[in-house]
């Protein structure tokens, strides 16, 4: 399954990760919808709002299909057909549409029929193991990233250097309030059974686009079908994985120890070793400081992988240098 993400670029820094070639072959970058919306988080729960990325044909329909737009949705699809005039009164959890149902059950059918096909960005999403002691142990699951994945480079780049973000498929759908009101954009987060390497923390996984081809594929309603669409909706073992720390529990904590790597099996914190003391050290000076820190105030440090007996397969050492280079949204600071 999927019920906990983060996504921490600006709003800006999206829309050049999200750059793409239009059916002309021409490199462009997906305008916002409501961008004034957006805050960056890492620590995203369901019924708070999120990136996604759709077809500007479904809000202009003389638009090309193969344009996109970025749209900050809440998370948990409500159905356009639902009469309430309290969206929060739906019956039943909708964070998440199993494949082997979306094109059965009536809260996902129609809208994936009429097109409404979207893609949820993040840097990643966490997924907790259940141990044996009865504990649950979080892990955060994201693409493997470059050694370069640090250097976001400058705004007239032709390429994004930055982090390479976690693009899951999703249904959306338009709800307007029976008593009249502004529409309410939600989506959900299509999951599938887990791949070999992910199914030891859970038996499920968002269904995750592997490059630009299968989010095209997905988004271009007008020129996919739906019945072809579908086809991409599978697991995938293109991914890497750390453990990290309960604080993540509590969606409260937004800081960027939600993400850092940890030390299975230490008891209370990591060890300090020359590979890990630079993140130790930051993550210390951003507990102390201010939780309204600004983008320019964060040191740019960097640091090596944290070593632990398991997982290996994990993409630690860059997420941590990416994160010194990232602005820490608000939040309240973590109490030792």
């Amino acid at each position: 399954m999927c019920g906990r993400t983060a996504c921490s670029l600006g709003a800006d820094n999206l829309c050049r990760a999200c750059a793409y070639r239009d059916r002309r072959g021409r490199r462009r970058q997906p305008e916002w919808v409501r961008g004034e919306r957006y805050q960056p988080s890492y620590n995203k729960g369901p019924q708070s709002s999120g990136p996604v990325l759709l077809s500007r044909r479904h809000l202009h329909q003389d638009a090309d299909s193969s344009e996109r737009v970025l749209m900050d949705m809440r998370w948990g699809l409500v159905p356009s057909w639902f009469k309430n005039d309290d969206p929060s009164k739906l019956q039943f959890n909708t964070s998440n549409c199993r494949s082997d149902t979306m094109l059965k059950k009536s809260s996902y059918k129609g809208a994936l029929l009429k097109g409404k096909r979207c893609v949820v960005l993040a840097d990643g999403f966490y997924e907790w193991q259940q141990q044996q002691s009865g504990g649950k142990q979080p892990y955060f699951i994201y693409f493997p990233q470059t050694k370069d994945a640090v250097d976001e480079g400058t705004e007239g780049d032709e390429e994004w250097k930055g982090w390479r973000l976690l693009t899951m498929a999703g249904i959306f759908d338009c709800w307007e309030p029976p008593s009249g009101g502004e529409m309410l954009y939600t989506y959900t987060i299509i999951t599938v059974d887990a791949s070999k390497d992910v199914s030891f923390i859970h038996h499920r996984m968002p269904a995750i686009l592997d490059g630009d081809e299968a989010i095209r594929k997905w988004l271009d309603f007008a020129e996919v079908p739906t019945q072809e669409a579908v086809k991409l909706i599978q697991p995938t073992e293109n991914i890497v994985f750390h453990p990290v720390s309960t604080f993540v529990n509590s969606t409260r904590n937004n800081t960027p120890e939600c993400v850092a790597p940890i030390e299975l099996g230490a008891k209370k914190e990591v060890k300090a070793t020359p590979g890990n003391k630079g993140l130790l050290g930051w993550l210390k000076n951003s507990q102390e400081g201010s939780p309204q820190k600004k983008e320019n105030d964060l040191p740019k440090w960097k640091s090596q992988f944290i070593h632990s007996p398991s997982p290996k397969k994990t993409s630690a050492s860059v997420l941590q240098q990416w994160l010194g280079k990232q602005g820490e949204p608000a939040a309240k600071k973590h109490k030792a």
